[in-house]
């Protein structure tokens, strides 16, 4: 790299549960840098998880942590070429990277879903989620299969 690598800026925690996590999906999620709108949908999200949660003993954050934990992937593959082929080499990602991919993954599969507001389909997916099912823990599974079925490539790493 030409340049020196970029400081990560800190994050401040979020107002409610002064949680520095949900300060970064907020981030995640937010369009045209409408924070407030981002935190309202999240803070709605939250309290319909809260409704409608089954176990009894776990608060919604907990349960929307569960969630982001069962989407993150530990494997992906990524594109090497060799010799004028191309392949598919699986590789470990790093802890942030897994985190800020959950978080990708869980928004964007929200955003596809068929409720009325996007709190409703953030929950309804943050739930299905918590349960192991729903498309971003599909994603995930796909994910870890890919890199699977491509572990005999494994030594190109770079």
């Amino acid at each position: 790299m030409r340049k020196r690598q970029a400081k990560k800026r800190p994050l401040l925690p979020d107002p409610k549960f002064n949680d520095q996590l949900v300060t970064r999906f907020v981030n995640m999620m937010m369009w045209d840098g409408k924070k407030s709108v981002a935190f309202k949908v999240f803070y709605d999200a939250i309290d319909i998880v809260e409704e409608k949660k089954n176990d009894e003993e776990k608060t919604a954050l907990e349960v929307w942590k569960e969630a982001l934990s069962n989407v993150m992937p530990h494997v992906e593959v990524r594109s090497r070429r060799v010799g004028g082929a191309t392949f598919q080499i699986p590789m470990q990602i790093r802890p942030d990277r897994k985190v800020s991919t959950a978080m990708k993954w869980l928004i964007s599969y929200a955003r596809k879903r068929n409720e009325k507001s996007m709190a409703q389909k953030l929950a309804a997916e943050v739930l299905a989620a918590a349960k192991e099912e729903g498309a971003a823990v599909k994603k995930r599974v796909d994910t870890h299969k890919m890199a699977e079925a491509n572990k005999a490539f494994s030594h190109f790493r770079f």
